[in-house]
């Protein structure tokens, strides 16, 4: 089992290129189930998620295969409606399978996700969307099995704006006959580069990139080519790496990103002291002289995303004075934090709020991984501990973040994968 060793107090400068958008890619990939033909999806990330979505994708017949990051999909012979256990427990975004089956086949099996070890999050607003579409929806041995004749437009609301559930549902709707209209649809950027390729297949939405998404349903699609969106999570880790460990008076410069889906994140940076200037397809951040502690609370987007908090929390472990950390989308996930406290920081949790007493000298220390945030937090952690941090089970980070170390190493960090110990 990999791990990463890294030798901290290395100056980062330079530049980087940031990958196609993960959790845009896993929203995508299945979509082409909705028409049959080829597809290439460029800017996809050469990820271990990506991976998993496409054996996933090929155990129900469809033809895959990546190459410079180029992801080419043949849809043309469906021959199985399941997405059985053995890839769904891998990643949750597998259940995004349910509603292109549904849609153009009327039926799916598809078993209950798995992914990150950490916090419930339930895929009731997934079903009862499909529901209010006219899915028969049951739950057996531990799969979800649903079936339709054909899906009828309804008015959808949903209780809390979900990307997942959002996304399951529009592409459901996109074949259903007569008119859906989604309420309280989720808006991040991911959802929107979906809704934009369903549009190009030749389905009827408006209302795209806002909060009530209305869907025309059509007899069929066509395949198109799409270019994934970049990384905006990438991003912003990239961005707080430079935060932790720029060089003074350089600078770390981020291509082939989208400022505007990094408002939150370049704000609270800002905030904190760094400089900051973005233009068209990047954005560069000069490090503070001194870091200041800036109090954060995760948001839907356009907020500060929740897949930043473990990052902000080992930036602040070092920010001058007491910031406050609140999650409001994930109340319970802080197992980063005994983690960083292990390499010195003063973290203390309640509830879904910690609390970091910044201006904590960090050391070098083995620390474990325990999901794909806390990981990419570890890093940067350990970009500015001295001596020599050993982050365990990177297999985690494998799953979104594309040749983590590579990238920093460009930037000047001292930072290795080298064989780990077995658990």
């Amino acid at each position: 089992m990999d791990k990463f060793v890294i030798h901290g107090g290395k100056p980062l400068s330079g530049t980087v290129k940031i990958s196609g958008a993960k959790n845009a890619s896993l929203a995508l990939m299945p979509a082409t189930i909705l028409a049959p033909g080829s597809f290439s999806l460029s800017n996809t990330p050469t990820l271990r998620d990506i991976t998993t979505m496409a054996h996933l994708l090929e155990s129900m017949g469809v033809k895959t295969s990546q190459q410079n990051h180029t992801m080419s999909i043949d849809s043309s012979r469906v021959s199985r409606f399941e997405a059985p256990y053995e890839h769904v427990k891998k990643m949750r975004a597998s259940i995004y399978v349910l509603g292109p089956l549904l849609a153009r086949y009327g039926k799916a099996k598809v078993s209950m996700p798995g992914g990150c070890a950490w916090g419930p999050r339930p895929v009731n607003l997934h079903l009862e969307g499909l529901k209010k579409l006219g899915a028969s929806i049951e739950l057996e041995g531990g799969y979800i099995v649903a079936n339709a004749k054909r899906l009828k437009g309804a008015r959808i609301l949903f209780d809390v704006s979900s990307v997942g559930a959002t996304g399951n549902v529009m592409m459901a709707a996109v074949l259903a006959q007569g008119f859906t209209t989604i309420e309280n649809a989720a808006i991040e950027p991911e959802i929107t580069s979906l809704a934009e390729f369903l549009q190009s297949m030749g389905a009827k939405i408006q209302g795209i990139g806002t909060s009530k998404l209305q869907v025309e349903g059509v007899d069929e699609l066509r395949p198109k080519n799409v270019t994934t969106i970049p990384d905006r999570i990438e991003a912003g880790t990239f961005l707080i790496a430079g935060a932790i460990a720029g060089k003074k008076g350089g600078k770390v410069r981020l291509e082939n990103c989208t400022p505007a889906h990094l408002n939150a994140i370049i704000a609270k940076l800002e905030d904190a002291g760094a400089g900051m200037r973005r233009g068209d397809g990047f954005v560069e951040i000069q490090p503070a002289d001194e870091i200041k502690g800036v109090d954060v609370s995760t948001a839907i987007y356009p907020g500060f995303p929740t897949d930043m908090q473990a990052q902000w929390i080992a930036l602040m472990s070092l920010a001058k004075g007491t910031s406050v950390v609140t999650d409001t989308i994930y109340r319970d996930r802080f197992m980063h934090v005994p983690e960083l406290n292990r390499l010195g920081a003063d973290v203390t949790v309640r509830d879904n709020t910690a609390t970091v007493v910044g201006g904590q000298k960090l050391t070098g220390a083995k620390v474990m991984s325990t999901d794909l945030r806390a990981s990419a937090s570890l890093i940067l952690a350990g970009l500015a501990a001295g001596g020599i941090t050993e982050v365990l089970r990177v297999y985690h980070l494998d799953r979104g973040y594309e040749s983590i170390e590579k990238k920093l190493q460009g930037l000047g960090a001292d930072i290795e994968r080298v064989k780990g110990e077995e658990f």
